[in-house]
């Protein structure tokens, strides 16, 4: 009986004919499993993560991965010629009659522009910054392959921080004005600091006017942090001191600070409390490239390695050794061992707005 039924499935298996008995066999059942499994998995998987850039008409599917080797991106004297990339890093409110000027004083730099990536900060403007920004960052990203920037970036992030203009430039105003800037330059920093930025270059928006070959003359100095001196444009060229946040302590100004304590604020260029120490502004500008030592700088112009922000050095929103933001800055870098210097031989020109 049992015979004679395995008999019967054997004749039947053998009337099915070859390509039915290749579907029913085992190995095809197998393949068709792991198919089956396959497809159900996909289907199964839940989202993917996907990011999407502001302004992008698609996203990517997939989780980004980068690997990114930060041990050789050093920042020398060499610069260009050793193809190091520099970030410039602009904050910006109400910053649209100067943009015209700041874009076409970058377009003569000497350095390379697919060397140079540019990243703004725009924080509680109530003019056309924004709008003219985007529409120049389009018109460059146009340009042909070879004068186009590395990469050109917009922020925005509103503090709701907004003073009358005689208590912003005021003596008393300044504490919380300056605590302010340095939270908008630590936002721009944090976001826009790149893998491969060797150097950053922190640009005010009303800079009017500098050498093209500033870049290369401030990175042959190959210090951590440099600047040159900033002056006030007036009418005709004529000029005088302006940043005199680009300072070096001396006896008088240190025996303020013991008096003092850690804690009290000082601000440059205010007549309520003279500090008594060395400004770049009066120090002879006839000398090239000879830099001096200092404790404190203003960024209308500062060309910082990036291992300097990447190893911390950023703006104190609060009171460091007597500063916040700028001069904090360089309060910070010289605790953490790093040189801060100033070239007075080296020109720059801000507007006069003030």
């Amino acid at each position: 009986m049992a015979r004679g039924g395995f008999a019967s499935r054997a004749t039947a298996h053998a009337d099915r004919g070859p390509v039915a008995s290749l579907l029913t066999s085992r190995l095809a059942v197998c393949i068709v499993s792991v198919l089956i499994t396959l497809v159900l998995s996909s289907s199964w998987a839940g989202p993917t993560n996907t990011i999407r850039r502001q302004g992008s008409t698609s996203a990517t599917a997939g989780t980004d991965i980068a690997s990114f080797d930060l041990t050789p991106v050093q920042a020398t004297a060499q610069g260009a010629a050793a193809g190091e990339k520099l970030l410039v890093l602009t904050p910006l409110k109400d910053a649209g009659p100067y943009l015209d000027e700041y874009f076409e004083n970058l377009a003569r730099l000497s350095y390379p522009r697919n060397l140079i990536s540019l990243a703004f900060l725009v924080s509680d403007s109530t003019d056309n910054t924004v709008a003219k920004l985007r529409a120049r960052a389009r018109r460059l990203s146009q340009l042909p392959p070879k004068e186009r920037y590395d990469s050109i970036t917009i922020f925005e992030r509103d503090f709701k921080f907004n003073l009358a203009s005689e208590v912003r430039h005021g003596f008393e105003g300044q504490p919380v004005r300056r605590a302010f800037i340095a939270k908008a330059r630590n936002y721009l920093l944090s976001a826009a600091l790149r893998p491969d930025s060797a150097y950053v270059l922190w640009l005010d928006v009303d800079v009017v006017r500098y050498d093209p070959h500033i870049l290369s003359d401030l990175m042959s100095v190959d210090k951590d942090i440099v600047v040159p001196n900033t002056l006030w444009h007036v009418k005709d060229w004529a000029f005088w001191g302006f940043d005199r946040n680009n300072f070096a302590e001396t006896e008088e100004s240190l025996a303020l600070l013991d008096k003092l304590g850690p804690d009290v604020m000082l601000v440059e260029g205010y007549r309520e409390l003279m500090t008594s120490r060395a400004h770049l502004v009066d120090m002879p500008t006839h000398l090239g490239l000879a830099h001096v030592p200092l404790d404190g700088i203003g960024c209308t112009f500062a060309l910082v390695k990036a291992h300097v922000h990447r190893e911390g050095v950023t703006f104190p929103t609060y009171v460091f050794d007597n500063q916040v933001e700028t001069e904090g800055l360089a309060k910070v870098a010289k605790r953490a061992g790093f040189e801060v210097v100033g070239v007075p031989g080296v020109l720059v020109f801000h507007a006069q707005n003030h």
